[in-house]
């Protein structure tokens, strides 16, 4: 199961930058993981400085 990211989500792009299959995108004012695309490694949990992100 892909990663979530919350309504805590500042939009900052950290996670973006670490996301190794480029699996995460702005869209509508936040950011968004592509279930389809996500390989569940955990990269952009560690980077996000809200905790906004979960499994």
């Amino acid at each position: 199961m892909a990663h979530t990211i919350t309504e805590d989500c500042t939009n900052c792009g950290a996670c973006e930058d670490t996301c190794p299959v480029n699996a995460i995108s702005e869209q509508g004012g936040k950011r968004v993981i592509d279930a389809d695309t996500c390989i569940d490694c955990g990269a952009c949990v560690d980077s996000c400085p809200v905790g906004a992100i979960h499994a």
